[in-house]
């Protein structure tokens, strides 16, 4: 039953059924599945999957768009109880955002709400948003770990800018960076100075707690 409901918000958010997606959601609440593997073992591989699709040239940025809904719509059921189910200390303090120029939030909106479940404390500025940006919240926020999504190899560079404006802010040394997106790679987060590289959400978690020394 179980593996039967997080196939269903899968295909909901693949298929973009916003309506589906939500109702699957209440109804998997409803039988006591627990939000986070709703969310690991059903959302996060239909967008990947979505992502996939979108890559191969079948779906296109109005699929991107529609399949981005439903996956909210289903978020904004199960982050609510994940949020009650696991009040904890903060285990570190993230910014996350994507880079100026670029305007894709999916996958940084799932990694957001997978720190958030992991006992982080998540500000996420949004997308197009610039060094300077990223700086600025770092500041306002007491931040410990940058997380800079980039979907383009256009607005790649873009995550270097941010570690070279956290050294002139003199703040690089009391924080960690990594950084995500389809032509990001491990290579490419070395070649900028970035503290790791995570290439989806669950990985995203496993980095973010080595990186703050939580495991």
């Amino acid at each position: 039953m179980v593996e039967e409901m997080h196939k269903k918000l899968a295909r909901a958010v693949v298929d973009g059924e916003p309506g589906d997606a939500e109702a699957l959601a209440k109804e998997a609440l409803e039988q006591g599945l627990d939000p986070l593997a709703c969310i690991a073992e059903g959302l996060a591989p239909g967008i990947q999957q979505v992502g996939e699709l979108f890559a191969s040239g079948e779906y296109f940025l109005p699929d991107l768009i529609i399949c981005a809904d439903a996956m909210k719509a289903a978020l904004d059921i199960l982050e609510p109880r994940l949020l009650e189910d696991q009040k904890r200390d903060i285990v570190g303090r993230v910014v996350l955002g994507t880079v100026e120029g670029d305007l894709h939030e999916i996958g940084k909106t799932l990694v957001g709400t997978m720190l958030t479940a992991n006992g982080f404390d998540v500000t996420d500025i949004g997308i197009d948003k610039s060094a300077a940006d990223f700086v600025d919240a770092v500041k306002d926020k007491g931040a410990t770990l940058v997380g800079a999504s980039a979907l383009l190899t256009t607005t790649m560079l873009q995550q270097g800018k941010i570690i070279e404006a956290l050294q002139e802010a003199g703040l690089r040394d009391q924080i960690k960076v990594m950084v995500g997106g389809a032509p990001v790679t491990e290579e490419w987060a070395s070649k900028i100075g970035a503290d790791g590289y995570a290439e989806d959400a669950i990985s995203a978690v496993a980095l973010a707690k080595i990186l703050v020394g939580v495991q």
